[in-house]
């Protein structure tokens, strides 16, 4: 087998309140209220025509702060090593992430999105829809994951990101949104869905698009 180099060109760039990546939510399931822009360069514009006529999109970029490639890695969500194909690691041999994320709207070439799950500056690759009619798949398997429960997924999905709205955990009697989090399994399933992205209120809406 021929191994041909491909070389890929960035057709813009995210932007995030997230700068480091172990506050960074690991998906865009575990990051309601993150919103960001897509700023896509002038002379990809004429690409987005009809864009905001999607709910969601999806955003392939590059891992431009992974460190090395391993094949075998514990995942976020469990402590067991896995095939890194078997998971969504940024430990790849080639860096590229995907994220599915809510279209606010377009502004120009710029795309204000919701659920943003990326560092500040990522390089984007590509934009496509997000479309039920071809996305949308029933019975589907999902391996170990199965084997984490939705509460420690919901805590470990999150990290260690923090915004002011989600700081005030007194008044909400849940400690697992401290500086230092405590076990999972110290907080409720309640608790934990009100510290961890299950307000109805879009934070968006409070605090403006950064």
């Amino acid at each position: 087998m021929t191994r041909a180099r491909v070389i890929f060109r960035p057709i813009g760039v995210i932007r995030t309140g997230h700068k480091s990546p172990e506050k960074t939510p690991i998906q865009p399931v575990y990051a309601a209220g993150c919103c960001g822009r897509v700023h896509v360069l002038p002379q990809y514009a004429a690409g987005l025509r009809d864009i905001e006529g999607f709910s969601h999109i999806y955003l392939l970029y590059v891992f431009h702060k992974a460190k090395g490639v391993r094949l075998t890695v514990k995942p976020f969500m469990q402590d067991v090593e896995h095939g890194v194909f078997a998971t969504r690691a940024p430990a790849r041999p080639n860096p590229v992430g995907i994220s599915i994320v809510r279209l606010i709207r377009r502004q120009g070439n710029t795309l204000h999105v919701d659920g943003v799950d990326v560092l500040d500056g990522t390089p984007l690759l590509d934009v496509k829809p997000y479309t039920a009619k071809f996305d949308v798949i029933k019975g589907t398997r999902n391996g170990w994951q199965d084997e984490v429960s939705d509460e420690v997924a919901m805590v470990r999905g999150r990290r260690g990101y923090r915004k002011e709205e989600y700081v005030s955990d007194s008044k909400r009697g849940c400690g697992c949104r401290k500086e230092k989090q405590v076990d999972p399994g110290k907080c409720s399933a309640e608790q934990v869905k009100k510290c961890h992205g299950g307000k109805k209120t879009h934070p968006c809406k409070k605090t403006g698009e950064r």
